[in-house]
């Protein structure tokens, strides 16, 4: 320990703490206060030739707990849970204020960031001295999520007043101190803070980030953003942070919404549910930065907007915040007014009474219908304006600046920077799943599935709106790149193997001709058909009850859902007696049916011929002999409701290790035991949520040795989001299961 020998000189060390992830500075600790003294009183250190700067270690209390990374994921909400807790609130109202509660920073989170906070201010201000680290964005403006990343303003004016005195001060006092007794640090000698650019200043400061700030990881310069910055990682925190030195509007943007939220507590319940329904429609995220999709801030000004166009209005346009304001509280910053009041208290309260539930409504209304393309949504005049083509602004000292361009596809002005459209991201594409959207959940709060509370424990409010957005069905139109390999990621196949047959099947199957193909597919149908309901406990289900899921277009009608009494299976011949009609109809075509409606179009009727026993009152609906089962293909609608996907190997591994008959249990391949592992799965839920509904379309491709089965499924209720774990259990599952049972088929 070198150091511990060199400080041993002025008194009795008891510790010397080393830096270990950057090795640039240590704490060390004397066991008497005269030693730590006596080192402070001599002015130069050195130790082999290498000069020590030495201050007082400062005290400091940081009250939080700096938790694992692995602990960090609890933060993240648990769709299935958050679910179940809305479908126990007493209103959509209560459901709204308990989506903030979920997703808003807790306690520790914001503790944590006010430690990242006061490290990086430590850190800096050595090499930096007189610099200000300030946050803004989504970590202080009320509207915070978990794991959200850190906007931090790395302020350097006083920084260039101190490098400036300083250069004429070190002349004098000829051992690189200024009048105050500080020392200009190397690093910033090298740079002239007054003239260097940019990108000089952001390499100066990643290079602090990497080199002197511990637990920081993985420094980015992003020089060509519109607003350059540093991206990083601090890995004690778990946090991600970006530095930016040319956004100082952003800090007035982050005190605007300050502003809002408490102006009226309705913002940030819409806010939140806003935002957490564009997610699940995947109408805004972007996760790796650029992309066509909204951004947060841009969501959160179109709720500002719409609040301040209600009668009367819930906010009030910013220009009217400006005449509220005091002449203290003028702000004038790069030529633009971001004047308004500092505290919410000048600013009288809304005449405006309604409810949440109520607004939310108005609020995807008002956007289905909303004219983007001919107006621009100004959050300064509280009014759409006309989009022009090219409109001119001038800023405070007469220099004009270009406002959005010519075509434009979303135009939502920044309440300061009227140059800047903060949705100028959004493609067509985007912008008219926005609008469908809105138009789609608009329709859905009309009825008493958003309004009123289910009584049978069904979900209703929030939790239907939620649902994720269910890629295109397979047929039903779209047909766009990206929906395209949503498709082929939901297709299992299951080719034609005869060395899996038992020799007596192959034997029957090489006796048939024409019907071989047929016959091989009825077969892996019913295999496919038990995996699913005997072996996985899935049940079957009317898919009218989930057409609004489907379709993306939610209806009025009350959903019910019968899962109580599944079909009776005989072989391939299972009658449905009890079983009202599906949309997925038996099929007798060959195998270029897939099984699926365009929207709107009616159900074909079964034939009604001399010879037919089909035939049904007037007015009444068909019955189907079979589950949607022809010759050449087949169509289920199934119900899971329970996560059975999730510790079956742990739940067959306990089985195996107890020694009960459990254990014993290996006829059928293991397909029993793998019913067992489904049973003692459910028996841990005695009174479960209709997880996840499905529908699951089936036929034949190819012939001869390239013949397989192919499987399409389409989600159909997915409110927790549990949908692509659960395909993803089946892609192997399937396969392995059915191959085993189709071994067995020469004993039955």
């Amino acid at each position: 320990m070198q150091l511990k020998e060199y400080f041993q000189q002025f008194g009795p060390v008891a510790d010397v703490i080393m830096d270990k992830d950057k090795g640039s500075y240590a704490i060390v600790e004397f066991e008497e206060q005269v030693g730590t003294q006596a080192t402070l009183d001599q002015l130069q250190h050195d130790m082999d030739g290498l000069k020590l700067k030495v201050k007082p270690r400062e005290k400091k209390d940081f009250n939080v707990v700096i938790k694992k990374k692995q602990e960090s994921k609890n933060t993240q909400v648990n769709l299935e849970v958050l679910s179940r807790e809305l479908c126990q609130a007493a209103s959509v109202n209560e459901q709204m204020l308990r989506v903030v509660e979920s997703f808003q920073l807790n306690e520790n989170e914001r503790n944590s960031r006010e430690l990242l906070v006061k490290l990086l201010q430590e850190v800096f201000t050595e090499f930096l001295p007189d610099c200000e680290i300030l946050p803004f964005g989504s970590t202080i403006n009320t509207f915070g999520v978990h794991s959200c990343d850190m906007d931090l303003f790395l302020d350097l004016e006083k920084t260039k007043i101190f490098q400036s005195r300083s250069k004429s001060s070190t002349e004098q006092a000829g051992d690189c101190q200024s009048e105050d007794g500080r020392s200009e640090d190397s690093i910033l000698s090298d740079i002239d803070l007054t003239t260097a650019s940019a990108v000089e200043v952001l390499d100066l400061v990643a290079t602090v980030l990497r080199k002197c700030v511990p637990g920081v990881q993985k420094v980015q310069t992003l020089p060509t953003a519109r607003l350059p910055v540093i991206k990083f990682h601090h890995r004690d925190l778990n946090l991600h942070g970006d530095i930016s030195i040319n956004n100082r509007l952003a800090l007035r943007n982050t005190r605007f919404l300050q502003l809002c939220s408490g102006l009226d507590a309705r913002l940030r319940p819409l806010v939140y549910t806003i935002r957490f329904w564009a997610k699940q429609k995947q109408l805004a995220g972007n996760p790796f930065g650029g992309g066509p999709l909204l951004n947060n801030y841009a969501l959160t000004l179109l709720v500002i907007f719409f609040l301040q166009t209600r009668d009367p209005p819930v906010l009030p346009s910013v220009d009217q915040l400006k005449d509220m304001a005091c002449e203290e509280e003028e702000c004038v910053i790069e030529g633009w007014d971001c004047t308004f009041p500092s505290q919410p208290i000048a600013v009288p309260p809304s005449k405006n009474t309604e409810d949440l539930c109520t607004l939310l409504a108005a609020f995807f209304s008002y956007y289905s219908q909303f004219d983007f393309l001919a107006s621009v949504v100004s959050v300064r005049e509280a009014r759409q304006l006309p989009q022009y083509p090219q409109t001119q602004t001038t800023q405070d000292n007469g220099a004009p600046r270009s406002s959005v361009g010519p075509k434009r596809k979303m135009t939502v002005l920044d309440p300061f920077e009227l140059s800047h459209n903060v949705a100028g991201n959004v493609n067509e594409r985007s912008l008219k799943s926005f609008q469908r959207e809105c138009g789609d959940a608009e329709k859905y709060c009309r009825s008493l599935q958003y309004q009123r509370k289910s009584t049978k424990g069904k979900s209703w409010g929030l939790v239907r709106l939620f649902a994720p957005r269910c890629p295109t069905v397979p047929g039903a139109g779209g047909g766009g790149q990206g929906e395209a390999k949503e498709e082929r990621r939901l297709e299992i196949r299951l080719p034609f193997r005869p060395e899996a047959l038992p020799g007596s099947v192959c034997s029957q199957l090489s006796t048939l001709s024409e019907g071989f193909r047929e016959q091989w597919f009825a077969m892996v149908r019913v295999v496919v058909k038990k995996v699913l309901q005997e072996v996985l406990g899935c049940r079957p289900a009317r898919e009218e009850d989930f057409e609004d899921q489907m379709n993306t277009s939610i209806s009025s009608d009350t959903v019910t859902m019968d899962t109580a009494n599944p079909v009776e299976e005989q072989g391939s011949h299972a009658q449905a007696e009890d079983l009202p009609t599906s949309s997925c109809l038996s099929s007798d075509t060959p195998a270029s049916s897939d099984c699926t409606l365009q929207m709107g179009q009616k159900r074909p009727l079964s034939s009604t011929g001399p010879d037919s026993s089909s035939g049904s009152p007037q007015g009444k609906r068909q019955r189907l002999s079979s589950a949607g089962e022809g010759p050449g293909s087949a169509c289920w609608c199934l119900v899971q409701r329970h996560r059975v996907w999730a510790g079956r190997r742990r739940v067959r591994r306990d089985m195996l290790k107890s020694g009960t008959t459990e254990a014993s249990l290996s006829e059928e391949g293991g397909v029993a035991m793998e019913v067992r592992v489904t049973e003692l799965i459910t028996a841990k839920e005695p009174d479960p949520l209709d997880l996840l509904a499905f529908r699951v379309g089936a036929e034949v491709v190819g012939g001869g040795d390239n013949m397989e089965a192919l499987l399409r499924f389409t989600p159909l209720y997915d409110s927790s989001g549990l949908f692509q774990d659960f395909f993803h259990f089946l892609e192997s599952f399937i396969p392995k299961t059915t191959e085993v049972l189709l071994g067995l088929q020469e004993e039955k």
